[in-house]
């Protein structure tokens, strides 16, 4: 063999172990991404097309707008689980509120009243004064009584904490100036915080150790318990899809340059790097995706009404943002293969009942355990996501009350949202959907690699 036959078959064979080297990093990141999802008549394929070209660019414009972007949160809750609680002290980890004059004037709790809805509210109100509505003999207390009942009413439909809005601690953050993205938390202050999750605060069989897989044919979970799992488990791998497709690549006097860290994706979601579970995560960001979904294809009606406005005080915006909204929730409820919540929470009435306070209570722990999150940035995401999981739970699980919204006046709705909650649900939608959207590009990136 002459030298040059030598150099060419010696090109050729490095060619084909890259090509194949490519080849298998994609395939073990994706091995089980594909086709039907478990207790779902759906699959991955079906959910990336309509993601991808119906769902993911009119999310992307809605969450834009003032009313999507401005989010009101406390930060500076205390850690109500362990008090050796430290605060990041990584740059990249602060949050910067908003200033006053940044914050449209209609979002602000004190111009609440300039609103159409609140107008027609304050109406019926003064109506039924004049009516000789009991609300003028009532004592101080008995008034405060009557509100703590409502509050304890609005709270025991929750499936997670929101914070208390008044509260002087409460600021508002513009969520587009303030991305989620790596910020270097990681190591035993993270690790804490998940593992209180999954250990603490989630159904598994006690015999099954981390990496978790209670989906295993010998498990005994119900569907239920099972569901729950895929839930936190799907949220735990959008959030590392995020982090992995915002990376600090680079950073220098000029700029910071955040991109796609393909390192970092396979070390969270390899098969031989995470002893089979990577790709399992994966399905269970589908399953999520199609839990929100169904949240969003039920909330129409109660977004249908006149009444509702997305209101910042720019009516002409206000007005086109309504008209996206109605459209965007008009595709999801198109979605052929949607998740039917039904299965769940059946058979015996009162074991149900026990099952499905039991998913509640566990999920509003997990919603609290992000208060203890050391990083701000991570602290204001983690907040943001569970509280719109779990308004989407509170959505799928309150079909009666939602059906006789037409039949019930505004003062006394048979379903209420507040501000905080839409918010978070349609925030916490457009994560899990731009992770989905993600996929499709670390699947190219690994099929391109040269290893």
């Amino acid at each position: 063999m002459t030298m040059k036959s030598f150099i060419l078959l010696a090109l050729l064979l490095s060619s084909v172990h890259k090509t194949t080297a490519a080849g298998s990093a994609a395939h073990r990141c994706f091995c089980q991404v594909t086709g039907n999802l478990d207790d779902c008549a759906c699959d991955v394929e079906t959910i990336d097309s309509f993601n991808n070209k119906e769902i993911f660019p009119k999310l992307q414009k809605l969450l834009s707008s003032d009313y999507f972007r401005f989010y009101k949160v406390n930060l500076n809750n205390p850690c109500p689980f362990w008090t050796d609680h430290s605060q990041c002290g990584l740059k990249y980890c602060a949050v910067k509120p908003c200033t006053e004059g940044e914050v449209p004037e209609g979002l602000k709790s004190s111009s609440y009243k300039y609103s159409e809805a609140a107008g027609q509210d304050i109406e019926e109100c003064e109506k039924a004064e004049k009516l000789g509505a009991v609300n003028g003999s009532l004592s101080d207390e008995t008034r405060q009584a009557l509100q703590e009942w409502k509050k304890h009413d609005d709270e025991s439909d929750r499936f997670c904490m929101l914070d208390d809005e008044d509260s002087p601690e409460s600021q508002y953050v513009d969520l587009l100036l303030n991305p989620e993205r790596f910020t270097g938390y990681r190591g035993p202050e993270a690790w804490r915080i998940w593992n209180s999750i999954y250990e603490e605060n989630c159904f598994k069989p006690y015999s099954v150790k981390r990496p978790l897989n209670p989906l295993a044919s010998n498990s005994g979970l119900c569907v239920e318990k099972r569901a729950f799992f895929r839930l936190i488990s799907g949220l735990h791998a959008s959030i590392n899809i995020h982090l992995s497709a915002r990376y600090l690549l680079d950073e220098n006097w000029f700029e910071l340059k955040w991109g796609h860290n393909v390192s970092e994706f396979q070390l969270r979601f390899d098969e031989e790097l995470t002893e089979g579970e990577g790709p399992k995560r994966l399905r269970n960001l589908y399953f999520l995706y199609l839990i929100e979904l169904r949240a969003l294809a039920k909330i129409l009606p109660y977004f249908e009404r006149p009444t509702f406005h997305l209101y910042t005080g720019q009516p002409t915006e206000d007005n086109e943002n309504k008209n996206l909204l109605l459209e965007l929730l008009h595709v999801a409820k198109s979605f052929p293969l949607h998740f039917d919540e039904t299965a769940l929470f059946a058979g015996n009435k009162k074991e149900a009942m026990k099952l499905k306070e039991d998913f509640k209570l566990t999920f509003k722990n997990i919603s609290r355990i992000m208060d203890c999150v050391e990083c701000f940035k991570c602290r204001l995401w983690g907040k943001l996501q569970t509280q719109g999981l779990g308004t989407a739970l509170k959505i799928l699980f309150s079909e009666r009350q939602i059906e006789a919204m037409p039949n019930t006046s505004n003062t006394n709705p048979s379903f209420q949202l507040s501000r905080q909650e839409i918010v978070s649900l349609f925030n916490a939608f457009g994560r899990i959907s731009t992770s989905v959207r993600e996929l499709e590009n670390f699947r190219s990136l690994l099929s391109n690699l040269k290893q």
